[in-house]
């Protein structure tokens, strides 16, 4: 007797877990062939690449799954990115240009990994600390308290001079971030966020974004979900903004500004607000984009047409298609690719 569909899917030999495994493989193996034959420009802009799907991933997380509407994304990444900077800069340095520095941070140098996931952990309890009071607000009453954080971090990290030289910024940080670096990050994001959503976790903080009032009436605990959400995407930022600073060797109180906070609400509006292939695709687009428009922008003297170009993208989404490019799940041949049944 034949088998039902339902039972070819679950005969099927590829679990999962396996197709995962073999496509990371597949992509790393892609990366190491670029690697080595990429110019050096072009490798770090695959890297930066890299980092903005990890960021536009992370974001959806935080807004996509659980409706927040947050825009701290760039606070926590200068959090992150001067945490970083800070543990990994070069000792005979600090004594001079970071001089209130305490001593056991101005006489030792730490490796990248655990300077990052230092930045991870300070990004951790800053993201519970504001969250208690901030993540009872709802709508554009979050998004502007989570855009008065932007400024609270970036004018912290101006007037605390001694720590961080103010508007000066620090130069000359270890390049110390790899194309892998950046590769292992997207991957860890899209996985963990993958796996949250397609979680009672998930569901919950879908359930959550759709209506908090039945969700708590089925004993969801709005609160705890946001929360878990909103730490989530503060550590993945922090992580984010570590790597960057590493990769471009500077960073300002202003490297990471409200702008970017808008092209990452952007990437996750246009590529669908929930869906993790639609944040990986348009955030990949839209840096390609910005890269392949710069020389034009500086030789005509129109700086900022791929911000237009953006803007004028997201007007028009907004008009035609509000759910975004994928709506708010992911494309049914990605999800059976990726549960093992395309076989069936």
């Amino acid at each position: 007797m034949s088998k039902t569909a339902p039972e070819a899917e679950k005969a099927s030999p590829l679990s999962g877990f396996s197709v995962a495994v073999a496509t990371v493989a597949v992509v790393a193996f892609a990366v190491w062939l670029a690697q080595i034959s990429l110019s050096a420009y072009l490798g770090t802009l695959l890297a930066l690449l890299f980092i903005n799907v990890a960021l536009a991933v992370s974001l959806n997380l935080t807004n996509g799954l659980s409706g927040l509407f947050s825009l701290g994304h760039p606070a926590f990444m200068t959090i992150g990115g001067y945490s970083a900077a800070i543990l990994t800069y070069p000792e005979r340095r600090k004594s001079v240009m970071l001089p209130d520095l305490p001593e056991f941070l101005a006489t030792n140098e730490v490796a990248l990994f655990p300077a990052v996931l230092a930045a991870g952990l300070i990004a951790i309890v800053v993201a519970i600390v504001v969250g208690f009071p901030v993540l009872r607000l709802r709508g554009h009453y979050l998004a502007v308290a989570t855009l008065g954080l932007i400024v609270i971090v970036q004018n912290l990290a101006t007037n605390w001079s001694g720590i961080t030289r103010g508007g000066s910024g620090l130069s000359g940080i270890p390049r110390l971030t790899t194309i892998w670096w950046a590769f292992g990050l997207m991957v860890l994001v899209i996985a963990v966020t993958w796996r949250v959503k397609f979680s009672s976790l998930g569901r919950a903080m879908m359930a959550t974004r759709e209506n908090p009032l039945a969700a708590e009436c089925a004993g969801v605990s709005t609160f705890r979900v946001r929360m878990v959400a909103f730490v989530l995407g503060a550590f993945f930022a922090a992580i984010a903004g570590a790597l960057l600073v590493h990769l471009i060797s500077v960073i300002t109180p202003k490297t990471y500004s409200v702008l970017l906070a808008f092209n990452l609400v952007v990437m996750v509006v246009i590529g669908g607000t929930g869906s993790i292939s639609g944040a990986v695709i348009i955030a990949a687009g839209l840096t390609v984009l910005s890269e392949t428009l710069r020389p034009m922008e500086e030789s005509l003297g129109l700086y900022g047409m791929s911000q237009v170009i953006v803007a004028l993208s997201l007007i028009l989404i907004l008009f035609f298609r509000p759910q975004g490019l994928f709506g708010s799940g992911e494309p049914i041949f990605i999800r059976r690719f990726f549960s093992g049944r395309f076989l069936g």
